[in-house]
């Protein structure tokens, strides 16, 4: 996946400029790489190292830094942004291309270089509040270090500066002039459009999130232009268009949805599954789950629902924990023959099931925010997690059933050799889990400590990890999470617009009055969580919906618990739901697969997801059979 032009695109060869403009365009790509890639691993391993700094201090001498939040908050937006440079220039950042693929080759040249023209739109519109957003910040100071906010936030300023000079440069390497002019006229056309038509879209109203965020996004994806551009530019054009509220907004809420310093367990657990990979600990893993279920048809695809239900919730992060997950199992999967784009919508499906699982950091906000108790949550969450990976399951065994199986069923003695050579390997999700459960160490300090424990274990005991994979490996894990977190970063000012525009309080007042009394209620909620899941993914909406929805649940006489179950249900769902859900994209970036290849695979597993969440809504026995009976 590229946003730039390919080959068929190129300059020709025998124009003495376009050779001259390509050669110099090569160089500065070729400085931005080694400026990019080079601080980029640098910064992942100095939080690796401050981490575990931290949790010695804290753990063994008794005596936590207060400082390392900060700084830990300071490197990781750098890396983040650093991150998604690097995912630009090597065409990393997700997109759809589905609609590209099926026109002729001219035609698709020049929609190539339309989405190099709209990427350098997106980022030249961003330039110069990004940099009034590091001015606007230097006034504040860290309570702990004492030192400028703008320090941090130069991070954003300096990471699309670098992406609008990448941009350019892709421009005068690869795209025709006259494709470049054509898709510069067009993009002023609908500049001008927006511009000289204010007027008339301010009289819409809220008709304009429907042109902006529905009709805007979708034809920005479905062109191939990247998710995070769709989401961002899309956005920045309402902001302009329709209110007065200035672009050094939409940078603020890009930097509060990329610097949750819950998303540093993203790369630190992408990380860690690539060590897990490189170190032979997942060959080993591989090797046990074979010898258990590789008899069996579609079985490392059972083992995938399973694995991720048990490791829901490590991070906080539906991301980082498909990126625990993946790596282990990929590879074998592939060898296996399971074709790639499956194994996507699974693993995203999977997500979307796990949601639930406690410890969520979905449960955790929903019982803040409205007051459920978060034991309750967390007890009722289980089993609709396990109704959801029982209609995966079901799924993989219809596809599967007429595959042949893995091979012979292992012997006794194979099996018993296989989890001795494992175990030290088997030991580190239960560790992680159970570190996180109990409170004992956070998400983050818990995957520092794998990449620790990994790291030792690869060199000591199965003796396969090479430390010249370790630059690579810290470069790619770099830039697969840039893409990430921009994509949630433009996520989050689009969801902050959406309730800038009153919509909440619209839709409250609309779901208060559906027919059908309980039923009709929750048959309404359980459409409108999908779709706001898809927009604004669980958090967001929790924080903006729940309190305005769980009154209208109580008039009906909905148990609360039931409802928070079934809200965080459907949300997951939504927000691995093609085409807006991000964390669909988020598990094709994961596993580094085009998002078309998942695309038309990914609807039967959540057809069987959204059965079992219209089972979950049927039966409150699901959710509040266990709990409690003074509940």
């Amino acid at each position: 996946m590229t946003v730039s032009a390919p080959p068929d695109s190129a300059c020709p060869a025998g124009t003495s400029d376009s050779a001259r403009l390509s050669r110099l365009g090569l160089r500065v790509e070729r400085l931005i790489a080694w400026c990019t890639e080079v601080p980029a691993a640098i910064l992942l391993v100095a939080e690796v190292l401050l981490l575990m700094l931290n949790v010695i201090c804290r753990y063994l001498l008794h005596e936590p830094l207060s400082w390392t939040d900060e700084l830990s908050s300071l490197l990781f937006l750098w890396l983040a942004m650093l991150g998604a440079v690097i995912a630009l220039r090597k065409g990393q950042h997700m997109c759809l291309t589905t609609v590209l693929g099926s026109m002729r080759p001219s035609r698709r040249a020049f929609l190539h270089t339309f989405g190099d023209v709209t990427v350098f739109v997106f980022v030249l519109l961003l330039v110069v509040p990004a940099w009034r957003y590091v001015v606007e910040e230097r006034a504040i100071t860290t309570p702990a270090l004492e030192i400028s906010n703008g320090f941090r936030v130069a991070a954003i300023a300096v990471g699309v500066s670098l992406m609008l000079a990448l941009a350019l440069v892709r421009l005068m390497e690869r795209a025709r002039l006259a494709d470049v002019l054509k898709a510069a006229t067009l993009m002023g056309i609908l500049a001008g459009l927006i511009y000289f038509g204010r007027d008339h879209l301010i009289a819409w109203g809220n008709l304009n999130l429907l042109l902006f965020f529905l009709g805007g996004v979708t034809a920005l994806a479905l062109l191939g232009i990247p998710i995070m551009v769709a989401f961002g530019l899309s956005t920045l054009a309402y902001l302009a268009a329709v209110t007065e509220a200035p672009l050094i907004i939409a940078v603020g809420r890009i930097d509060a949805g990329m610097s949750s310093l819950i998303l540093l367990s993203v790369p630190l657990f992408v990380l860690l599954g690539g060590l897990v990979e490189a170190t032979g600990m997942a060959a080993a893993m591989i090797r046990l789950l074979s010898t258990l279920v590789g008899h069996h048809r579609g079985g490392l695809s059972y083992v995938l629902i399973g694995a991720m239900y048990l490791v829901s919730g490590i991070s906080g992060s539906k991301a980082a924990d498909m990126a625990a997950v993946a790596p282990a199992l990929f590879p074998e999967m592939k060898r296996r023959g399971v074709d790639e784009g499956e194994m996507i919508a699974l693993l995203s499906s999977t997500g979307a099931m796990s949601e639930t699982v406690p410890p969520s950091l979905v449960l955790i906000t929903m019982g803040a925010v409205t007051g459920v108790s978060i034991a309750s949550l967390f007890t009722a969450g289980l089993l609709p997690a396990a109704l959801g990976a029982l209609a995966l399951a079901a799924v993989v065994w219809n596809r599967q059933r007429k595959v042949p199986g893995g091979g012979a069923r292992a012997t006794p003695a194979q099996t018993r050799a296989a989890f001795w050579h494992a175990l030290p390997a088997l030991v580190l999700p239960f560790v992680i889990r159970a570190a996180v459960v109990n409170g004992v160490a956070t998400a983050t300090e818990v995957a520092t400590i794998g990449i620790a424990y990994s790291a030792v274990l690869g060199q000591a005991y199965y003796r396969q990890f090479s430390w010249r994979r370790l630059y690579p490996m810290l470069v790619g894990t770099a830039s697969l999470s840039g893409a990430i977190l921009m994509i949630i970063g433009c996520a989050t000012a689009m969801a902050w617009a959406l309730t800038q525009s009153g919509f909440s309080e619209q839709l409250a007042a609309l779901m208060a009055g559906v027919p059908g009394g309980a039923a009709g209620f929750m048959l309404v909620s359980v459409v409108m969580f999908v779709l706001l899941g898809s927009f604004l993914e669980g958090i967001p909406a929790i924080v903006l919906f729940a309190p305005l929805f769980f009154p209208m649940a109580r008039h009906f006489g909905i148990h609360e618990v039931h409802y928070a179950i079934l809200a965080v249900f459907a949300m997951g769902l939504g927000l691995f739901a093609p085409p807006f859900g991000v964390g669909f994209y988020a598990a094709c970036a994961i596993g580094e697969v085009s998002p078309e290849r998942a695309l038309p695979r990914v609807w039967p597993y959540l057809g069987a997801l959204l059965l079992a969440l219209l089972l979950v809504a049927l039966i409150p026995w699901l959710s509040t059979g266990f709990l409690p009976t003074t509940l």
